[in-house]
C-alpha cells in the first residue's frame, strides 16, 4: 500500500530523517512510536507532501507520491489527522466536517459521509450547530477524526490522537480505531503510549534519532525490549 525507502527529509538545512524505510500493508494498522524528537511527525509530513524529500522514495500502490501536492492527497485516498486537532474554532461542527469533503471528487457524497461521522461520534450530531471552539479536547479530537473520514480514505494517517486527553476519552478513541481497522481501512498511527499503540497494531516501528531501530509484527513485540530501545540514548 505505502512503501517508504531510504527517506531523508527535514526542515531547511536541518535533516531529521536518516534513511528511513517502512512498509504499510493494506488493511492493517501500522504504528510508529518513539520519544519526542524521534522524527515521527516529520515522517508523516514527508508522506503527505508537506516537507520536501532530499533522498529516497515514497510510493502508494507502486506509484510515486513525490511531487503530488498535499491538497491532492485525498483524491488518492490518503488523509492525515494532524496532531493538536486543528479544528476551525469559529465554524460549526458540521461546517468543519464538510471541509473534509471539500474537493470536487468528494462533494457529491458529503451528506452521506457526514451522517457516517455522526453515527461514529454521536456527540457531534448533538452539537452539530455548535462552534468547534466550545468543544472539549476529546470532542475536538472526535471532530478532527470525523473530518478526516469525510473523504472516505483508503489510508488514514493519525498523529498523536491521545495527546492531552483524559483516560476515558483515550479509551473511546482507541475503540474507534479498532472499529476503523475492522472496516478494513489502512491506518498509520503515531502514538507515544506504547502499550495502547502495540495493542491495537498489526506492525510496529520504533524510531530513535530520525532512524527506524525496530520493525516487528505487533504479536511478536517484547515490551521490555521495546522500552529499553525506546529510552536508549
Amino acid at each position: 500500500m505505502i512503501e517508504v525507502q531510504g527517506l531523508r527529509a527535514g526542515y531547511g538545512a536541518i535533516n531529521i530523517l536518516w534513511d528511513v524505510s517502512i512498509s504499510v500493508r493494506p488493511g492493517e494498522l501500522t504504528t510508529i512510536i518513539g520519544p519526542n524528537g524521534a522524527g515521527k511527525t516529520t515522517l508523516l509530513r514527508a508522506i503527505m507532501g508537506l516537507l520536501p524529500v532530499s533522498q529516497g522514495t515514497i510510493q502508494l500502490n507502486d506509484k510515486p507520491l513525490s511531487g503530488i501536492p498535499t491538497w491532492k492527497m485525498p483524491d488518492l485516498g490518503v488523509v492525515m489527522i494532524p496532531e493538536g486537532r486543528m479544528v476551525f474554532k469559529d465554524m460549526t461542527i458540521e461546517e468543519n466536517l464538510m471541509l473534509g469533503a471539500f474537493t470536487p471528487k468528494h462533494r457529491a457524497g458529503s451528506r452521506r459521509q457526514c451522517d457516517k461521522a455522526y453515527d461514529m461520534f454521536p456527540r457531534l450530531r448533538e452539537r452539530r450547530n455548535q462552534r468547534a471552539g466550545t468543544l472539549s479536547g476529546g470532542e475536538a479530537q472526535m471532530l478532527a477524526m470525523g473530518r478526516g473520514l469525510m473523504a472516505d480514505p483508503q489510508v488514514l494517517i493519525i498523529d498523536e490522537p491521545s495527546l492531552g486527553l483524559a483516560p476515558v476519552v483515550v479509551n473511546e478513541l482507541f475503540q474507534t480505531l479498532g472499529r476503523l481497522k475492522a472496516e478494513g481501512r489502512t491506518i498509520i498511527l503515531v502514538e507515544q503510549s506504547t502499550h495502547r499503540a502495540v495493542g491495537v497494531a498489526d506492525h510496529v516501528y520504533l524510531m530513535q534519532g530520525g532512524k527506524v531501530v525496530l520493525s516487528q509484527r505487533a504479536a511478536e513485540v517484547d515490551m521490555e525490549q521495546l522500552h529499553e530501545l525506546y529510552f536508549a540514548h
